[in-house]
């Protein structure tokens, strides 16, 4: 895992970026080595996909959402985050495909000879064995290595821990609590990122452990209830995410982010929340002072797992 990911602040400003994103229509000819997906995750088999490649062409949004809303999935990340995780790569730019229903009528051949030929000037085009484009999705790799404008590079499915890696099943990890497991399907810890809103109040001044809260987005997955170990913006944390039963708040889902050894006001910052690993299910306890004697050990196993994850990467 180290090397490609930064488990540090929120990459949202643009000055830290290296990386130039174009909009198709936008985009001007040159000599390409262009890796195409939908890449949501950005997972290990899309990174094989993306090795040597100077340009990346994805699509913007989830192609499912305009042509089948109702089978579109829950995303892994937003488009800022997958921007992020492609920048670490070492690509030059990236070329995002405004997909509507016009984009989605556009033939598989027109798609080679038009925008990777005319609009790209690829030279060499990189995609994974199960990629397919065009109308009706008949376009494959078979056909763009029919094309000799260009060479063209097909990556087989990459395993981990035995079963094929998908965004389908990087989902269910996530969903499934297993974020250990998804980060190493991701070849990074999963991230989840928004704005900190205002909570209850409770954990800082009844509990002793203030948190940072975020409202999820029901466009994308999120950890099952539970408590984690992980970083927020780059410092590291204990992460409780669901409905605190202990109390009766009338909030739904929180995704609360308790910053060890942080001191400071985050309301209506951007918050990037690294999960590295779950501690426990969520749970009523007997008293509050159970609840809080099992958030000091949480918060002492968080540190603990932190330290090891920054010394492994």
């Amino acid at each position: 895992m180290g090397g490609e990911f930064d488990v540090g602040p929120s990459a949202n400003s643009g000055d830290r970026m290296s990386i130039r994103v174009t909009s198709l229509p936008d985009a001007e000819p040159a000599q390409r080595h262009v890796a195409i997906g939908t890449f949501d995750g950005v997972h290990v088999g899309h990174r094989a996909v993306i090795e040597g490649a100077d340009t990346v062409l994805t699509f913007e949004p989830h192609p499912l959402r305009i042509l089948h809303p109702e089978a579109a999935p829950k995303l892994i990340m937003p488009f800022e985050i997958k921007r992020d995780v492609i920048d670490g790569l070492d690509v030059r730019e990236l070329v995002v495909i405004p997909f509507d229903r016009d984009f989605s009528e556009i033939e598989a051949e027109e798609f080679c000879s038009r925008i990777l030929v005319e609009t790209l000037g690829a030279e060499r085009v990189s995609v994974g064995e199960n990629f397919r484009f065009g109308k009706r999705a008949k376009g494959d790799p078979a056909m763009l290595a029919a094309h000799d404008e260009f060479d063209t590079r097909v990556v087989p499915l990459v395993e981990v821990d035995g079963e094929t890696v998908s965004s389908s099943r990087i989902r269910a990890l996530v969903a499934a609590g297993e974020v250990a497991a998804a980060g190493r399907c991701l070849g990074a810890p999963f991230l989840y990122e928004g704005e900190v809103v205002e909570g209850d109040r409770r954990g800082g001044s009844a509990l002793g452990f203030p948190t940072a809260n975020l409202v999820p987005d029901d466009s994308l997955v999120v950890p099952g209830h539970g408590v984690y170990a992980g970083f927020a913006n780059g410092t590291p944390a204990a992460i409780n995410v669901g409905v605190r039963p202990m109390f009766e708040s009338g909030r739904g889902l929180l995704i609360e982010s308790h910053l060890i050894d942080f001191d400071g006001d985050l309301y209506g910052r951007q918050l990037r929340v690294a999960f590295i690993e779950r501690l426990r299910g969520e749970r009523r306890f007997p008293t509050v002072e159970d609840l809080i004697s099992q958030m000091h050990r949480d918060v002492e196993e968080a540190r603990e797992l932190c330290a090891s994850f920054t010394a492994r990467t």
